[in-house]
């Protein structure tokens, strides 16, 4: 006090000790609140730690990559310190906050998707290709018009690697939204093979003779039929398809690739040694203004109208 008076000044703390006086008899007023909230805040966190782990089991044993899955885990446990946050503010009657926060959060996360549109679509395909199990690492399928192997699958994109040996990243959006054949999943994929005959040949031997082919030469599952369809009378020839199924442990492409190679080696030998004809396109050159002449007819005409015999060409065509 004596010092405040040499340099003459007059203060009056009244005013503090009024302030302080308040903010005590609040803190008193709410102290049951209080110590509500930090029992809440440390129950949140033993149940936030059991509900992780817990998260991380049920995780990995819904999806079998690791990234994946512990974004999932993450995701619920972020989750439960949500609730138990909103539960610690609505205790201390900080109701307006919970709602400013929320409004905050909403507005945010309208921004973000909006900014980051395509790879949070990305990240959500991500998910549910792996959630789904749709195929996995090695599988051989076909999408978005690329055919190869599945070489990883992350939270943005699938990489393929085609059957020439091209590196093929597909965004996960785009995997989801195309229609997706998958040769490895089911262990089963059948050979179809288009041929025709000609219309001399006997059609009960023809089909006998071709399905014998395929079960003496061709490996295939011999659980399954070898079936032959006549399906056309095309303009040199009658039509067929052949059908046969390969092992359920050969059906990759190699295997594919050599059965349907096989298949067709068969035949031809079995057709050349039975005097069965495959037609090929034959041309027919008709001769004359209306045409229907033939070649020795047009070559005789000039000499029988001149009324002697036809003399020969010389190197010149003359």
């Amino acid at each position: 006090m004596l010092l405040f008076e040499l340099f003459g000044l007059e203060l009056d703390f009244q005013p503090l000790f009024d302030e302080l006086q308040r903010w005590w008899a609040g803190f008193l007023r709410h102290l049951p609140n209080i110590l509500l909230a930090i029992i809440v805040i440390v129950v949140g966190a033993i149940i936030t730690r059991f509900a992780k782990k817990y998260f991380n089991r049920l995780s990995y044993r819904m999806v079998s990559d690791s990234t994946v899955a512990s974004l999932i885990s993450s995701f619920f446990t972020v989750l439960v310190v949500l609730a138990f946050l909103f539960l610690t503010l609505s205790v201390l009657d900080l109701t307006g906050v919970v709602t400013s926060v929320l409004a905050g959060a909403g507005v945010i996360g309208l921004a973000v998707g909006l900014a980051f549109q395509d790879p949070i679509l990305n990240l959500f395909s991500g998910i549910m290709l792996s959630v789904r199990n749709i195929f996995r690492e090695g599988d051989l399928i076909e999408v978005a018009g690329y055919f190869g192997k599945v070489k990883e699958v992350t939270l943005r994109h699938t990489t393929l690697i085609t059957l020439q040996g091209q590196d093929v990243m597909i965004p996960n959006k785009t995997v989801v939204q195309e229609p997706i054949k998958n040769y490895s999943k089911l262990k089963m994929r059948r050979v179809d093979l288009s041929c025709g005959v000609s219309y001399g040949d006997d059609l009960e031997k023809v089909r006998e003779l071709t399905i014998q082919a395929i079960k003496d030469k061709v490996p295939h599952d011999r659980s399954k039929d070898v079936q032959l369809f006549f399906n056309e009378f095309g303009d040199s020839s009658i039509n067929y398809t052949l059908r046969f199924w390969l092992d359920n442990s050969k059906s990759g492409q190699a295997d594919y690739l050599h059965a349907q190679s096989e298949a067709i080696m068969a035949i031809k030998r079995v057709y050349d040694d039975n005097d069965i004809m495959i037609p090929f396109p034959i041309r027919t050159l008709d001769f004359g203004i209306k045409g229907g002449e033939k070649l020795s007819e047009m070559i005789d005409s000039p000499a029988k109208k001149s009324g002697g015999a036809q003399q020969p060409l010389n190197e010149h065509g003359a």
